[in-house]
């Protein structure tokens, strides 16, 4: 298995919590940190193996610094490169759009012919609708520190496991 990037903003307080405890769990030597607000299109280029942060702000949109990426990025062929997002949202609070932004960056992903990895189940969520949602699957890992902390580690955990066992 080639190196893993793990993108997230340095300068975020939980979502930095949460990437470190992914780290943690991939193996410092195993993982290369990015910070998203520093990001390159070399970052892209230059790697096949990716974890990226992608949480919800406001009412289900993608956070300043992946907005203003997204052009670089849909201008990318990605075939070949595999991403595995996660994204922290607040079930309670925005039911209606909990954890958009996992959805809108796989979308995107997708469109530029990435691979996808890191499906999880919905069971064990309780909100009204998200763009991270297909059927019954989340496109990634939606974590709620708000409503559901207690589980955060766990997930993490088990979320990590599987990436191992997706990546080539």
């Amino acid at each position: 298995m080639s190196k893993t990037v793990i993108i997230y903003s340095f300068h975020t307080q939980k979502s930095k919590k949460v990437a470190e405890k992914i780290i943690e769990a991939f193996g410092k030597s195993q993982i290369t940190a990015v910070n998203a607000e520093e990001l390159t299109t070399e970052d892209f280029e230059k790697n096949d193996n990716f974890i990226l942060s992608a949480p919800t702000w406001f009412d289900g949109e993608l956070p300043n610094y992946w907005d203003e990426f997204v052009p670089d990025l849909e201008d990318m062929d990605l075939k070949g490169k595999t991403f595995a997002v996660f994204g922290l949202g607040d079930q309670k609070g925005y039911p209606e759009n909990f954890c958009d932004a996992i959805g809108i960056l796989v979308e995107i992903l997708e469109d530029c012919g990435a691979k996808i990895i890191g499906k999880i189940p919905a069971e064990g969520y309780t909100f009204e609708s998200s763009r991270a949602q297909r059927d019954d699957i989340f496109v990634g890992l939606p974590l709620d520190q708000e409503n559901q902390g207690r589980l955060t580690n766990d997930r993490i955990k088990n979320w990590v496991s599987q990436l191992k066992k997706e990546m080539k």
